[in-house]
């Protein structure tokens, strides 16, 4: 198993629920596929650098984790159709 940073920017206007299943749902793809989330440390709204689908902030959210290298391709699959998602880098430490 390898070790892994997901750093992910969900929406700024999401409600509290909505954030909170989005966070929930990346935590149980690794899970369910055997691996261990170790943080997931929610770091709030900020600023972007530049508009993202006319979006000027978002809320930064980074996930901590060791996985199978397997458990990516299907993070990023799941990043590609959530429309909460901003934008996502999965970071192998």
């Amino acid at each position: 198993m390898n070790k892994y940073e997901m750093m992910y920017i969900l929406k700024s206007d999401l409600t509290d629920e909505s954030r909170d299943a989005v966070i929930a749902k990346f935590e149980n793809i690794v899970k369910t596929a055997g691996g261990a989330v170790e943080k997931t440390e929610k770091m709030g709204v900020k600023k972007l650098a530049y508009e993202i689908a006319y979006k000027s902030e978002g809320y930064y959210v980074l996930m901590t984790f060791t996985a199978e290298p397997t458990v990516i391709a299907e993070l990023e699959r799941v990043s590609n159709i959530t429309e909460e998602m901003l934008r996502r880098l999965v970071v192998k430490l």
